[in-house]
């Protein structure tokens, strides 16, 4: 790993104003794509919210304080596969190989517990994320959804598998 990268721990509840804050900048880069507190209940205790489910969520400190980037990673057994949420960088450190080094900890995650697959949600407007998950093998499926939210958000639905087995 580049050891220019800021180190990556699990998150702590502590991480909520900071993870927010990450989050609203994220957001104000896009047109009409607002950060709304009441639309993000999980970002008051971000850890207990994935520890709840079964996941983790990591963060990559700045330096001198903040954070750089975060990734979490969620159980979703009916289908036997991992869900990705939460995955940001603030703009110095896109590029930098933070955002692989991320999802490199939800692939370990994932493995490890057997899954055959991950998926993942993401804003129509996010296309440098797209172009991201499709380098680390993730399909865009034809599904989209609407989450009626304050910036009217519509997701594209990304998956990659995990397995040999393509059926």
């Amino acid at each position: 790993m580049n050891s220019l990268l800021p180190p990556i721990r699990d998150a702590r509840d502590s991480d909520s104003e900071p993870l927010a804050t990450l989050i609203a900048a994220s957001f104000a880069e896009y047109p009409n794509c607002f950060f709304e507190w009441s639309e993000f209940p999980e970002l008051r205790a971000p850890a207990s919210h994935f520890a709840g489910k079964g996941g983790r969520l990591w963060i990559a400190e700045a330096p001198g304080g903040g954070i750089a980037g975060s990734l979490g990673v969620t159980p979703v057994p009916e289908q036997n596969a991992a869900e990705i949420t939460k995955v940001y960088a603030d703009p110095a450190f896109r590029g930098s190989g933070l955002a692989q080094a991320l999802f490199t900890e939800a692939l370990r995650f994932a493995e490890a517990s057997g899954y055959d697959e991950m998926m993942l949600w993401s804003d129509t407007r996010f296309a440098r994320g797209h172009r991201f998950y499709e380098k680390l093998g993730f399909v865009r499926w034809p599904a989209a959804r609407y989450l009626a939210d304050v910036s009217e958000t519509w997701e594209y639905h990304f998956r990659k598998r995990l397995t040999g087995d393509t059926a």
